[in-house]
């Protein structure tokens, strides 16, 4: 069989300590978890639960269709039960359920993936050899990895990259004008990764797909630490957007199949809508997403 790591995302989105920020009729359709505040104006709606670890952290200006377990509560309207923490409060926040309090603290998770997996993923793109960079236009199309590519990626205008392993690259990716990066169907229901040291930019329809098959994602990383690590507008749609330590700023018809990050600034009618089958996604490891033998 293919060698995979396993990857487990619970939540339609997933946020570290620079918390969430919603408005503009953006919306999340799965549970949230964030290790910080949680902000929402103009309509914005998580359909299911919501979690915020920590003392100090509040949920405010939210619409929550199911139930809250929070800090504090602000100006927000909860359609479930809110559990606030002791020393916190359930503010003027409209319970349609039942308050309670706990006196525990909310403890705070880590985000998925390991700084040691993405390190193992770009030496996996590394093993397959470096080149300069790439850019792609019109009609072109390419096949490619695992390769790690020493500067920017960029595809436009309908350009498609056809991914057969691993790539990383040390620059910037942009996608736009109906741009697609896909997986090769030789990842069958496998997953794969392409992750940047760089801001990636998905926008103008552009695509990002796995191989076709149920249970393939192609997941966008990206290592930069700035609040537009990850940028994302203009009706591009994607499977897994993550970033381990800077912000993803999403807009304008933009939608996922899941989200985790740092930080998540949603507005303009963006949405999050989780796939269940996350909770448990395999992604090829090893160079070329190598055999392993399972019996003899």
């Amino acid at each position: 069989t293919i060698d995979s790591q396993g990857v487990s995302f619970h939540y339609g989105a997933q946020v570290g300590a620079g918390g969430l920020q919603m408005s503009n009729s953006s919306k999340i359709i799965g549970n949230v978890f964030s290790n910080g505040n949680i902000t929402g104006s103009n309509s914005a709606t998580i359909d299911n639960d919501v979690i915020i670890a920590g003392n100090g952290h509040v949920l405010s200006g939210m619409h929550v269709k199911g139930n809250a377990l929070v800090y504090s509560c602000s100006n927000s309207t909860i359609d479930g039960n809110l559990t606030y923490v002791t020393g916190g409060s359930p503010g003027d926040c409209n319970v349609v359920g039942t308050i309670y309090e706990q006196s525990n603290e909310i403890t705070s998770q880590p985000l998925p993936i390991t700084q040691s997996q993405i390190d193992e993923w770009k030496s996996e793109a590394t093993a397959g050899g470096t080149t300069g960079s790439i850019s792609l236009s019109g009609t072109q199309t390419m096949s490619l990895g695992p390769k790690k590519i020493t500067g920017d990626l960029s595809l436009s205008n309908s350009a498609v990259l056809t991914l057969t392993g691993t790539v990383y690259v040390t620059g910037n990716i942009t996608i736009s004008n109906s741009g697609k990066i896909k997986l090769d169907s030789v990842y069958g229901a496998l997953s794969g990764v392409i992750l940047s040291d760089g801001t990636i930019s998905p926008s103008n329809s552009s695509v990002l797909q796995g191989s076709g098959q149920a249970g393939s994602y192609l997941m966008v990383l990206s290592t930069n630490i700035s609040d537009s690590a990850i940028t994302v507008g203009n009706s591009a749609s994607g499977a897994i957007f993550y970033t381990s330590v800077g912000g993803i700023t999403v807009s304008n018809s933009f939608s996922a199949r899941e989200v985790t990050g740092y930080r998540l600034i949603m507005s303009n009618n963006a949405t999050i809508t989780y796939e269940s089958g996350l909770a448990n996604v395999f992604f090829s490891s090893g160079p070329a997403g190598g055999w392993k033998v399972t019996s003899w």
